[in-house]
């Protein structure tokens, strides 16, 4: 990934940036990513939420984590692209869902998460670690 990472919503009502590289890329099977994001799984980047700038203002939807702490997800409010989750429980760190980088030719997924969840019929890359639930 560049150093500077950006992108946004696809009508252009959001805008995001992070100055420093993401601490992950990821890969979530969590039922919750499934239904948030109408895929299989959703692919994201982690980054340090007092590193994201973003400009405009995302509608949020929290809903109950396996944790039992919320996960907020923020999505552009006219179009509906998805673009942010948060925990509560690392309010910390935010996912940056990938397909809204500017630059997304970067993203290379280093683990996937919640793969008790994963439909069977995905192929999961045996190269990189597989977590049943979150790692942390």
């Amino acid at each position: 990934m560049h150093q500077q990472i950006s992108g946004g919503c696809a009508c252009g009502a959001i805008r995001y940036t992070s100055a420093r590289e993401p601490l992950a890329m990821i890969n979530c099977h969590c039922s919750d990513c499934q239904l948030s994001s109408g895929a299989p799984f959703a692919s994201g980047i982690v980054v340090m939420t007092d590193d994201l700038e973003v400009s405009g203002t995302p509608k949020n939807h929290a809903v109950g984590a396996s944790s039992g702490g919320l996960v907020t997800r923020g999505f552009c409010g006219d179009c509906g692209t998805p673009l942010f989750t948060r925990s509560a429980v690392n309010a910390q760190f935010t996912s940056i869902r990938f397909p809204t980088l500017d630059d997304a030719s970067g993203f290379k997924p280093m683990l996937d998460i919640y793969t008790a969840s994963a439909q069977q019929w995905v192929c999961l890359d045996p190269a990189i670690p597989h977590f049943p639930q979150s790692p942390a």
